[in-house]
């Protein structure tokens, strides 16, 4: 571990902050910086929240230590400040510094945003203004530094384009190398010159290259540069790059843990679920080789518990073989071992059951709706007997403590939907009682936002006030003390909806609502809704336009320009079947459904397709 410079401006404003280990850059495993007299192109990767949710984010880890290992490259990283930290560095007159080197963001060659989440847009203005870095890229010069983005975020960017220079459309092992070759190849040219460049790469989409008009309710683009732009990513998941080395922070962190891919992508088919889509298709790592890698980040890192990270983490074909092989080893060095996403079934369960790091707290089930029909609307996949066999599996194998996910105002959605959510709920606090427990049930519900690339990107969601009134009438039917239920703040989904399905009009918006003091959207202590109204108000934007309408088949979308591999005819057929409450089964164990992926990567369709 490295100390840091006391005599850094930063470490006299620690005393002062609520949270003094997001800054102070005491942890084991970061790389030293490269020499400063090499010709590198220098990096830093910016995370739009704080350091404990971005130090949970495997991907993080990932291209940190990918672009130490690329010889022309280096990297450092920075978080969003917290309001205290932010307010100091103001009043302060500091610049937002690296956790490495406390280098100010505007002395990198580049500086890349992770979008993982809506609600964190206004964090990116925050770090590039406390960066030293202008907002819009149309404002930046030849000294300011090229700003990336990557993430899920990029595969509907409109909203934040305008702040962006350029979108990396897909997996950083694949789009990283070829950045870096560019920059380092075009040192000296101008900004215009390096971004024509970039261009060339697949899977880059440049904002500044391409003009957008709307029409009626659409968005038409027209470009100097290839549109649509094809999401890239590791064809062959054994060819991905993993890391040796694994930054340990020295406070805790949300997921504290070594972090292992097993596979990428699912197949699962939730027409609710845009990771479902945009991660496809399923890429799976060998066990033999998954093994090697949790065996080398255990005795190097010193972490107690090992997470296996997927989507879907027992759909994972080698699974039985791993654990059969890492067991002995983990259980003499006495680390335990987690999969954080379980399906519901007995299988996960009695897995479940074997596992030190699940049993020390309550078992998580996910039905999503409270009835049968719904959750065929949503090709959920899970029946009223799945449900059933595995709360009694897991009350057999001890717990006690059980959390239920659900989303209400779900398309079709009916109170005798909503109803079935307690009943649901009633269901397991009456099995427990047979296996003599006192049981103890959380069911959690958030509001659904129909996302783009998904077969609901066509339909409207539901308002404020109907969120409000439907999880007032579930907290209505609870009686007995053992159930708690929470709802999702209805606000901060409204204002997700706006921005998942926005165009590039967005950005004055964000950028009024950011000098308005709105930061952290996504934390209920810093939300506003009344900032987001006021700037709605000013900005001359009516957001139920993005929110609570519904779009014809037509309809252009403001991410029709982003080709995530799956095709528009898929999710409208999906879109077709669900309002049919047909299901469309697992394409890994069942025939092709093309969705687009057939013959392109996918090593599952074999060639046969049932379109």
């Amino acid at each position: 571990m490295e100390i840091p410079d006391f005599d850094d401006g930063l470490w006299p404003l620690l005393a002062q902050v609520a949270h003094p280990s997001r800054y102070a850059g005491c942890e084991w495993g970061p790389v030293k910086p490269k020499e400063s007299g090499q010709s590198l192109v220098r990096f830093c990767l910016a995370f739009p929240d704080v350091y404990e949710i971005g130090m949970s984010y495997v991907g993080f880890q990932i291209l940190y230590n990918l672009l130490k290992r690329l010889p022309k490259s280096d990297v450092e990283r920075a978080y969003c400040p917290w309001i205290d930290m932010e307010e100091l560095l103001r009043k302060n007159e500091l610049y937002l510094g690296s956790i490495e080197t406390g280098r100010p963001l505007s002395s990198f060659d580049g500086v890349g945003f992770t979008l993982q989440y809506e609600l964190s847009f206004t964090n990116i203005l925050t770090m590039l203004d406390l960066g030293g870095i202008p907002l819009y890229g149309e404002e930046r010069t030849e000294s300011d530094p090229i700003v990336f983005a990557g993430g899920p975020g990029t595969l509907t960017p409109e909203p934040v384009a305008p702040f962006i220079d350029v979108f990396c459309l897909g997996e950083g092992e694949v789009l990283l190398p070829q950045i870096v070759d560019i920059l380092y190849e075009t040192k000296g040219l101008s900004r215009k010159e390096r971004l024509n460049s970039l261009a060339g790469i697949e899977g880059i989409y440049i904002p500044s290259l391409v003009d957008v008009k709307y029409g009626d309710g659409g968005t038409i683009f027209s470009s100097s540069s290839r549109l649509p732009v094809r999401r890239q990513l590791v064809k062959d998941f054994k060819d991905a790059f993993h890391p040796d080395n694994l930054i340990v922070p020295s406070a805790g962190v949300v997921h504290d843990r070594v972090p292992v891919e097993i596979f990428r992508g699912c197949t699962r088919g939730c027409r609710f679920c845009q990771a479902g889509i945009i991660y496809r298709p399923v890429r799976e790592r060998g066990p033999e080789e998954t093994s090697k890698i949790v065996r080398e980040l255990v005795l190097s890192s010193g972490w107690e518990e090992v997470g296996l990270v997927s989507l879907a983490s027992c759909d994972y074909s080698g699974l039985t073989p791993l654990l059969n092989d890492l067991t002995p080893f983990l259980d003499e060095k006495g680390v335990k071992l987690s999969l954080p996403s379980l399906r519901m079934d007995s299988f996960s369960i009695d897995l479940a059951a074997s596992l030190q790091a699940m049993r020390r707290g309550g078992l998580t089930f996910a039905p999503e709706a409270g009835t049968q029909r719904l959750r065929n609307v949503i090709n959920k996949g899970v029946t009223e007997e799945d449900i059933k066999i595995s709360l009694e599996t897991a009350f057999k194998h001890g717990w006690d403590r059980v959390k239920l996910y659900f989303m209400m105002g779900l398309p079709t959605e009916t109170e005798e939907d909503l109803q079935g959510i307690i009943d649901i709920a009633l269901q397991t606090l009456t099995l427990g009682k047979a296996y003599k427990r006192k049981v103890n049930v959380a069911v959690s519900v958030a509001g659904f936002v129909p996302k783009g690339h998904t077969p609901f990107q066509w339909e409207p969601q539901n308002t404020m006030e109907e969120l409000r009134e439907k999880g007032q009438f579930l907290k209505r039917q609870i009686y007995n003390r053992r159930i708690s239920l929470k709802y999702h703040d209805p606000e901060q989904t409204f204002l997700e909806g706006v921005f998942a399905r926005g165009d590039r009009r967005l950005a004055k918006t964000i950028e009024c609502a950011w000098r308005k003091g709105a930061r952290f959207d996504g934390w209920s202590e810093t939300f506003s809704l009344q900032r987001w109204l006021d700037a709605f108000d000013e900005t001359g934007i009516d957001p139920l336009f993005y929110t609570s309408r519904s779009r014809s088949k037509e309809e252009g979308f403001p991410w029709d320009h982003i080709d995530t591999g799956v095709s528009r005819a898929f999710l409208w057929k999906e879109k077709e079947n669900a309002f049919k409450g047909e299901l469309t089964p697992d394409c890994r164990w069942n025939s092709c459904h093309g969705c687009g992926w057939q013959n392109s990567g996918c090593q599952w369709s074999k060639g046969e397709c049932s379109l």
